[in-house]
């Protein structure tokens, strides 16, 4: 009786989930949904924003600044693949998602933030190019190169997402329906898995270390000679150019494996640390560098924060100009009528 009562149990595999993220805040829920309402809307404007400066800006077609475009684009498409069921959690304590969906956004999660760290390495690429190599750059830098780098970017990222979204969804899920977590992450939903998942477990851990290993071992030694043929430039102004935008570039790269490497450890190694933090991390490790990247883009890249402003104060003056006319008109008017008054 009871061996049937387990293996029926065991046999069970759940198809539909509810999402329990952050339950220590279960009482400020309500409370958080407007500033990350604000912070989902700041993300998508302000990205927005600097991708319309560069497609708008006909001197900001260059590779850089297309790869930087692209970058953004990618951001915009990670935040709308975690927020708006994020926020739908904060309204309701148990956020109800089926398995189908629930892959599906691990997978644009995995696809985005893999497509983030090829876009990084091709962002590297241009930079040891144009510094290392700048009589060629043009050269080396077409168009046709940079639709090779979107390709391969687009295929290495699909090689990792896909395999890892497959072998999820090949696993049972019987021993709870609540996933603790505010989105369908690779290890939240192998920890409400059973049977033998030692080697999802392997294969995920493996493509993490081979993946930024490989990665960090590439933008090292691009930005190693980089910086050396930078200071390498007698010109101060051109090595102070070169030394600051190869500065942006790290301080995102930074950010971005930083914070996914405490992730993993936090929750590999860190068993005792609480859902609450683990899930912090979390939001960190997915929602930082679509908060940052057009902050360090548009403010530390001089070319489009010039056109940022000159495309806001062009806006604002235009709002001014039309606006006097009006102002005129009223005012003669009330003159008129001040004259009709005293006559």
């Amino acid at each position: 009786m009871g061996e049937d009562g387990n293996t029926s149990t065991f046999n069970i595999s759940y198809t539909n989930f509810f999402l329990v993220g952050f339950p220590g805040f279960r009482e400020w829920r309500p409370l958080l949904v407007l500033p990350l309402t604000f912070l989902y809307v700041t993300v998508i404007s302000a990205n927005a924003l600097v991708i319309h400066t560069v497609v708008a800006q006909r001197s900001l077609h260059q590779p850089m600044y297309m790869l930087i475009t692209l970058l953004l684009a990618v951001n915009i498409c990670a935040a709308t693949a975690v927020m708006p069921k994020m926020l739908e959690g904060f309204v309701h304590y148990a956020n109800p998602i089926s398995l189908h969906s629930c892959l599906a956004q691990m997978f644009f999660i995995y696809f985005t933030l893999l497509l983030d760290y090829n876009l990084l390495l091709a962002m590297a690429l241009d930079r040891y190019v144009a510094i290392c190599h700048p009589l060629r750059y043009t050269d080396l830098m077409t168009s046709h190169l940079l639709g090779v780098l979107a390709i391969l970017a687009l295929t290495r990222s699909l090689g990792v997402a896909v395999p890892l979204v497959v072998l999820t969804s090949q696993a049972r899920f019987c021993r709870t329906m609540v996933i603790p977590h505010f989105t369908c992450e690779y290890i939240a939903l192998l920890s409400i898995a059973c049977g033998d998942l030692t080697f999802n477990n392997r294969l995920g851990l493996a493509m993490r270390l081979v993946t930024v290993t490989f990665d960090l071992a590439l933008l090292g030694t691009s930005y190693t000679r980089i910086i050396y043929a930078a200071f390498r430039i007698s010109s101060g102004g051109a090595r102070a150019k070169a030394l600051h935008t190869c500065g942006s570039h790290l301080l995102v790269i930074l950010t971005i494996y930083l914070s996914g490497l405490s992730t993993s450890i936090v929750f590999r190694v860190a068993k005792t640390v609480s859902q609450d933090v683990q899930n912090l991390l979390s939001a960190i490790y997915l929602l930082l560098p679509g908060t940052l990247n057009p902050v360090i883009y548009g403010v530390r890249t001089r070319e489009i924060r010039q056109h940022v402003e000159k495309m806001l104060f062009s806006k604002i003056s235009a709002q001014e100009v039309g606006e006097k006319p009006e102002r005129m008109q009223n005012m003669r008017g009330n003159c008129q009528g001040e004259r009709t008054l005293s006559t």
